[in-house]
Formats: structure tokens, sequence, C-alpha cells
């Protein structure tokens, strides 16, 4: 393969799901959106699936020559897998995510990209001021209500598909499932500064159907699955060791209230089900207990391989003089790391 020369500075990937409006139509808007940034940019689509009038338009845009780089995945995926998909195929510093659907104004992508500019890694939208029925105001606000509960962070937009952030977010983080609403939660987790940018939202951004009962057990489940991800990723004795723990006691305060009973009023144990029910809560918690330990012992084994942390820069102050000293195995070290991150001796 040929060395690549002409690497842009924005990469931009658009999932193209179940849900797509025209592509064509989309991809000039959001070209003349790009246009303001100032920054030269490449397209990748990503097919999760068999798209076949999308495909379509994808070639005739091709065909005139844009910038485009189509990645076909052989069936769905899903949008978290096809992000990723994405942005192994991409080359720009910077990447942006943009849904193939309407949902923000195509003149709003510059505030997402300036965020960038400052010492965030991540810039997200917030669609504002944000149209919807009663119902769907509510639905929101539980979602990002229990977010809240389980994560400890404050969102107010997770639902928005269009974000940018610094190419070193998605390398050292990879999604999978649903994942990709919970970019922000797994970013800030793993230490990466996160913006929420207030955006106008597109007057095309309707979504006519409904979801599905099953839909709304899988976000719970989701919220379920950061939960865990984000508090007891390291610590799985904390989670297990707890809930066993909690199993374990009510057991033995169960089998005690029955000893007590038989002993003091002597009733009979033997055709009690409350004694077979404190057992089992006692094995129980005895298992889940030694579940949490096997987690244990599976991190610890782990452990040097595992980076759940982000280091802004490392700076190493030296006597005056001693730059001269300075060993060529030093320098090498020194010269392999990014400019942003080199040792900078104090002058």
């Amino acid at each position: 393969m040929s060395e690549r020369f002409d690497i842009p500075e924005l990469s931009v990937i658009i999932p193209v799901g179940a849900r797509h409006d025209e592509l064509e139509e989309l991809y000039a808007e959001y070209q003349r959106g790009l246009a303001q940034t100032g920054k030269s940019f490449e397209c990748v689509f990503v097919l999760d699936g068999a798209h076949p009038r999308a495909a379509t338009a994808i070639d005739r845009l091709a065909a005139r020559g844009e910038p485009i780089t189509v990645v076909r995945l052989t069936r769905r995926f899903g949008e978290a897998t096809a992000l990723m998909a994405g942005f192994q195929s991409s080359h720009g510093r910077l990447i942006l995510t943009l849904p193939a659907y309407h949902q923000i104004e195509a003149t709003e992508i510059g505030k997402l990209v300036r965020a960038l500019e400052g010492t965030a890694d991540l810039a997200i939208s917030h669609r504002s001021p944000r149209a919807g029925g009663a119902w769907e105001r509510f639905r929101r606000r539980v979602f990002h209500g229990l977010i809240v509960q389980v994560t400890g962070q404050r969102y107010r937009d997770l639902g928005c598909s269009a974000r940018c952030m610094k190419r070193g977010v998605l390398e050292e983080i990879s999604l999978y499932g649903d994942q990709h609403r919970f970019l922000p939660v797994l970013a800030h987790r793993q230490g990466f500064r996160v913006v929420e940018v207030d955006v106008r939202q597109s007057a095309r951004d309707r979504f006519d159907g409904a979801y599905r009962p099953r839909e709304y057990a899988h976000r719970a489940l989701d919220i379920f699955t950061v939960f865990f991800l984000v508090r007891f990723t390291k610590k799985p004795l904390r989670f297990f060791g707890m809930v066993g723990a909690s199993t374990f006691g009510l057991g033995v305060l169960l089998n005690l209230w029955l000893a007590v009973d038989k002993l003091a009023f002597g009733h009979a144990l033997a055709d009690r089900p409350a004694l077979l029910l404190g057992s089992l809560l006692m094995v129980l918690g005895l298992q889940v207990f030694a579940l949490g330990l096997l987690g244990e012992l599976i991190i610890f084994t782990h452990a040097r391989d595992i980076k759940d942390y982000q280091v802004d820069e490392i700076i190493e102050y030296r006597a005056p003089g001693s730059e001269a000293a300075e060993s060529p195995a030093a320098e090498a070290s020194r010269q392999e790391l990014p400019p942003s991150r080199q040792l900078l001796p104090h002058r």
C-alpha cells in the first residue's frame, strides 16, 4: 500500500443504518457546513447492512469525484460497530460523527470543531431549542435522569449522533453493541475532557415512528451495563461482594429467626419453606461473593494491560546545566513522544 501524503485534518464518519434520509442531499448540506470550518476533510460512509438505495446514492457521489470512502459491512452490526469500522478507515486528526439523517443544522458543525481548540477532547451536541411532544420530553428526562443516578455525570442529549473528538478518544475506547450513545460517559471515565455544545436542531429532525417495548428494555439493560463499566470494571468485588454479602446476610438472619422460633417456641422446622429459602440465600450469597473474588483475580492478572487514565503532560525539571549530560537513550526516548507530550526541560 502506498503511503498517504494528503492526510485530511478532519474525518467525517456517517454510519448508514435502517434510518437514513436522501444521502446526496444530506451530503451537500454537510459539505457546506464542513467548508465553513476551514479544514480539509474526508467523508467515510459505513453501510451497516444491505441498503440498496443508500448504496446507489453513495456510488453517484463517488462518480462525481467527492472525497469519500465507503465501508460495507456484511450484515447489520449496529451503529457502534459501524462507527469503529469507519474509524479504522479514517485518517484525520479529528473525528466527526454525523447521522445519516437530518438531526442538526449543518451550519452548526463548526461549533463542534471549534470546541476542540481549547482543552476539550470530545464535544457532543445538545439540540436547543429541542422540538418534541410531551411523551418525548418525559422519555428524555427519565433516560438522562437515570444516567445521572448511575454514573454521576449530567448530559442533556446523549441521543444526538453529531459529535467531534480527537483521534485518541476512539483509539482508547472500543465501542460495541449500542454503546455509541454512552461514548461521552465512557470517555469521561477514561479521563478525557467532555464538553456539551448547544446547536440548532434541524427543522427536519422528526421521528414519527414508535419504539417497541423491547427497545425500552434494551435501553434499561444498556444503562445497567454502563453502570457496571463505569463503577466496577476494575473493582468487581465491590459490586459482587456487596450483593453477595447482602444475600448471605439475609439468609443468616432468616435462619437465625427460625432457630430462635424452634428453641423458644418449639415450632417444627421440617415443614417450613423458610428454612429452605434461608439456606438457599446463604449458598447463593457465597457464590456471588466468590464470583467477585474471581473477577478480582482476573483484573489483578491483567492489571498491567489495562489503562484507565490519560496523561495531560509530563514536565521534568532538571538542574541547570544537566541538559548536556543527558544520555543518548533518554534523548531518543524523548524524541519518540508526540510534540505536545515531550519532556520539556525547565529553563
